[in-house]
């Protein structure tokens, strides 16, 4: 992928420099919801954070345009998941020529599942509420690293949704502890790190990309498994078509749910109050359906 370089580094560095002083805050630019919030919530006040992808835009197929990269190339600090979600994000830091911008990979310190089909590893790591904690304090350490005066404040920040976070994994433990059932049929494999934390089986229907289509012969097993199972729900996701989750569902008398994968939270649910935490809790209502009679 081929981007254009936005102008020369002294004008960048100085653009740069005028972003931060005309209001003494740092400037973020995060690339899809999950990590908006994870910033949001350490960084509070003190810092101007921005979402990259629009929110009804399916993260996996979104590409920067010239002028995107334009606005992380203003940044301080850009907040990315994992080079194999945000698939653009190596072009652009061979592209752009702000010296000073930090590039945050939330994902740096957690051993990733392998892929399938085209992807070497699965990146979906924030639907795990213990891996969202790793992210939050990798977030932190960089955002500590760039703006050493405000350590405290992040710390504390910090610490305090990681706390949430923790309670959330707690809610995930109890309720699932006790489940007859393990098995989760999903629109993609989005859910393997949170089937693996809570001792579940994602059976997805596609890959990795909720774009690929199951062949008829995929199909076939799904609705022979889920018979089988006596699976009671298909889950589709906000983003995308639950044309083939219904499809299934209908063949084997299911009924379809919504597990939201968070890659995009719109600005009216975001009004709502929902969040990352609330999002999870409604998942985890949405699963229990699945696994108890």
């Amino acid at each position: 992928m081929t981007f254009l370089i936005i102008s020369g580094c002294g004008t960048n560095n100085q653009a740069n420099q005028k972003n931060t002083s005309s209001n003494n805050k740092l400037q973020i630019v995060t690339t899809f919801y999950p990590m908006y919030e994870f910033t949001k919530n350490v960084v509070k006040d003190k810092a101007d954070v921005k979402l990259l992808i629009p929110s009804n835009v399916e993260p996996h197929d979104w590409e920067p345009t010239p002028k995107d990269v334009g606005r992380i190339q203003k940044a301080n600090i850009f907040v990315y998941n994992s080079k194999y979600f945000e698939t653009w994000v190596p072009s652009i830091k061979n592209s752009v020529s702000n010296g000073n911008l930090s590039f945050v990979e939330a994902s740096n310190d957690i051993q990733l599942m392998s892929g399938n089909g085209h992807h070497q590893f699965d990146p979906h790591v924030w639907l795990n509420p213990v891996l969202a904690q790793q992210e939050v304090k990798t977030i932190t350490k960089a955002l500590i690293k760039v703006d050493p005066k405000n350590k405290g404040f992040y710390q504390k920040n910090s610490a305090e949704y990681i706390a949430k976070l923790a309670k959330l994994d707690d809610e995930y433990r109890n309720a699932l502890k006790g489940a007859k059932k393990k098995e989760i049929i999903t629109q993609h494999t989005a859910f393997g790190y949170l089937a693996k934390e809570y001792g579940l089986k994602q059976i997805p229907i596609a890959g990795l990309s909720p774009s690929q289509e199951p062949s008829p012969a995929r199909l076939g097993e799904l609705k022979e498994f889920a018979v089988k199972h006596h699976v009671k729900v298909i889950y589709f996701e906000e983003l995308a078509s639950p044309k083939v989750a219904e499809t299934l569902a209908n063949e084997v008398g299911a009924k379809t749910e919504v597990l939201h994968t968070l890659e995009g939270l719109s600005k009216e649910e975001q009004d709502k109050g929902m969040n990352y935490i609330s999002v999870m809790q409604k998942n985890l209502e949405a699963i229990k359906k699945s696994l108890f009679d």
